[in-house]
C-alpha cells in the first residue's frame, strides 16, 4: 500500500486528525512517510493548512501541498473565483507517485467528500484514485446520518472499480448515543468494508508527544495500529 487516498463522507469529520494518526502510526512502525493535500481551501497563504498540521501532530513526515485557495469554497469553485488555476485529477496523481518512490507510505488527503470537484471538467479526487490504483480511506461520522452517505460513497467508488480500504470513524464521543452505537454495526455493512478504527473525540486537540503515543491504538492493523474492531463493537455496540 504505497498510496492510501483519504477521503470523508463530507467536511468537519476528521479526515486530517485521521491521516495523522495513520502518519503517525506509519512512523512508530518504522516506515517513511509522506503526505499530499491536493487542494487547500480557505487559508490564506501565511497561514498553517491541514498538511501543516499533519506533521505537528504526526511529526518528520514529508508535506506537500499542490494548491491553496483563500475561500472555504470546493476547490474547482475556489480557483475560479480567486482567479487562480484549478488543480487537476493528473497533478495530484504524478505528485503522489513522485513521493511513493522516496516514501514507504503516501497518504493524498481530499478536500470534503469523494466527488468534491476540483477543476471545470468535474475531476475529483477518485479520478486521482483511479490513476493512482490506489485504495481508498473513508472517514465517516458516528452518528445519525452518516450511514445514508457512507453507503453512496463506498457505492460510488464501487461503481468506478475502485478498492475501499474501510472505513474510520473520525471522531467517537466520549458517551456516544443509540445511534452511534448502532452505527459501529451498521457502517461496515453498509459500505462492505472493515471498520479500521475509531478516533477518540478531541484527539486533535492532544499534545502531539501523547497524540503519537496513543494513535496506533485508534487503527487497525491495516493501518500500521493494535486496534481491535470486534473488541470495540463488543464494547460499544448496543
Amino acid at each position: 500500500m504505497p498510496v492510501l487516498v483519504i477521503t470523508g463522507t463530507g467536511t468537519e469529520i476528521g479526515k486530517t486528525v485521521t491521516t495523522a494518526a495513520v502518519a503517525a502510526a506509519a512512523l512508530a512502525a518504522g516506515q517513511s512517510v509522506a503526505v499530499l493535500k491536493a487542494a487547500q481551501t480557505g487559508v490564506r497563504p501565511d497561514e498553517r493548512g491541514d498538511a501543516d498540521e499533519v506533521v505537528r501532530l504526526a511529526g518528520p513526515v514529508t508535506a506537500a501541498e499542490l494548491a491553496r485557495y483563500p475561500e472555504p469554497l470546493a476547490p474547482g469553485t475556489a480557483a475560479r473565483r480567486a482567479g487562480m488555476a484549478p488543480v487537476h485529477p493528473h497533478e495530484v496523481a504524478e505528485a503522489a507517485a513522485k513521493l511513493a518512490t522516496e516514501h514507504d507510505l503516501v497518504l493524498v488527503e481530499g478536500a470534503g467528500g469523494l466527488l468534491v470537484r476540483f477543476d471545470a471538467a468535474g475531476g475529483t479526487l477518485a479520478d486521482a484514485a483511479r490513476l493512482l490504483n490506489a485504495p481508498l480511506l473513508l472517514v465517516a461520522s458516528a452518528g445519525l446520518g452518516t450511514l445514508n452517505i457512507t453507503e453512496l460513497s463506498a457505492r460510488e467508488l464501487r461503481a468506478r472499480e475502485l478498492e475501499l480500504a474501510g472505513v474510520v470513524i473520525g471522531s467517537w464521543p466520549d458517551a456516544p448515543d443509540l445511534a452511534s452505537r448502532c452505527n459501529v454495526m451498521d457502517l461496515p455493512e453498509v459500505a462492505a468494508a472493515p471498520l479500521l478504527g475509531a478516533l477518540p473525540a478531541g484527539a486533535g486537540a492532544l499534545p502531539p508527544a501523547d497524540f503519537r503515543t496513543t494513535a496506533p491504538q485508534w487503527l487497525a492493523p491495516r493501518l500500521y495500529g493494535t486496534w481491535d474492531a470486534e473488541a470495540f463493537r463488543i464494547r460499544e455496540a448496543p
